[in-house]
């Protein structure tokens, strides 16, 4: 009997809000950077608007969770809790400041019933706007999801430069390429190539810049717009890194008949992202849903949805740690 209590009580602490939603204030309130110095509960309070006794009740339980330490002068963040703080450079306060685009989708988490019933993205519904739309009305929004995308796929770039044969292409456009981060490293391991980048305004004079700033400009053109609109044609590659899983089947399907059109016969189509089944993790797969009304897909849903856009799956393997290569041709 006591181990189906054990069992009952695990749950219960699995499915708690109390601890996720405590971490996400406390990044959103700035404690971890405000307790770099110790600070009473009162100090802290009137430096922040706060309720005194609702911050000593947050700040009892981040002592729990061993993000704050109790110390004679007042509460001081922790070794362990620094990793909370803003300026960070592993991305964590980006992620879960409900203010900013990563934190704002989480709590659209509330309508997961919604999501599960319709297939359909619960942001839409908690928010009466798509995630995309949201980040177009608020610049600090779309400049957190830049960030976000960048420090998610950066330890993985030189993965993605050493294993694709880039040299064998003489043109890339890649569609979707926030500020240009990766393709900056193809096109300085290989001074031949010549490339297009596409993604929306301002990321797109983000990317010009930080192109420029490289001394790349005169070897990539930076097109401010939507990848749902014509692509730069008859180039050899059209890569789109982590933008398939975004996106409903319609949706995406939609993004491959703009590279098919745009490619050609002879061009090719290299999907990079997490792939269900391989690299995926379930919890990651529900986030897609949420957030987006999309999902990691497994090989072969790539392949119907390739067939759909009038594509050929010619293979799905392996790239980096997190992410595989799709690479499509024209049917």
């Amino acid at each position: 009997m006591s181990h189906v209590s054990d069992d009952a009580n695990h749950l219960l602490r699995a499915a708690s809000l109390a601890t996720p939603m405590a971490l996400r204030v406390a990044v959103t309130l700035g404690l971890p950077d405000r307790l770099r110095a110790p600070g009473t509960v009162e100090d802290v309070a009137a430096e922040l608007d706060l309720s005194p006794i609702a911050l000593d009740v947050l700040l009892g339980h981040l002592v729990t969770l061993g993000v704050v330490e109790r110390t004679d002068k007042g509460y001081l963040t922790t070794a362990y809790g620094e990793n909370l703080r803003q300026d960070k450079e592993n991305g964590v306060a980006n992620l879960l400041h409900l203010d900013r685009a990563a934190g704002r989708a989480e709590l659209a988490f509330v309508e997961l019933a919604h999501s599960i019933r319709t297939g359909e993205a619960a942001y839409s519904r908690r928010y009466g706007k798509d995630f995309w739309t949201d980040l177009a009305e608020q610049p600090h929004l779309r400049q957190s999801f830049d960030q976000q995308m960048t420090h998610r796929f950066r330890t993985e770039i030189p993965q993605v430069v050493a294993g694709i044969d880039w040299s064998s292409f003489s043109t890339v456009v890649d569609v979707g390429g926030g500020r240009g981060d990766l393709l900056a490293a193809i096109l300085e391991a290989n001074p031949k190539l010549r490339a297009h980048l596409i993604d929306l305004e301002p990321t797109a004079s983000e990317a010009r810049a930080a192109f420029a700033a490289r001394g790349l400009a005169d070897r990539v053109e930076v097109r401010g717009g939507s990848f749902f609109d014509p692509l730069p044609a008859k180039a050899d590659a059209y890569v789109l890194v982590d933008i398939l899983h975004n996106w409903d089947d319609e949706n995406a399907r939609r993004i491959l008949e703009r590279c098919a059109e745009a490619a050609g016969r002879s061009g090719r189509i290299l999907a990079i992202e997490a792939v269900s089944g391989i690299h995926a993790r379930t919890e990651m797969d529900l986030v897609m849903l949420v957030h987006f009304g999309g999902r990691e897909r497994r090989v072969e849903e790539f392949r119907t949805l390739a067939d759909s856009a009038g594509l050929v799956l010619e293979s799905a393997v392996p790239l980096t740690d997190q992410r595989g290569l799709a690479e499509f041709r024209v049917a």
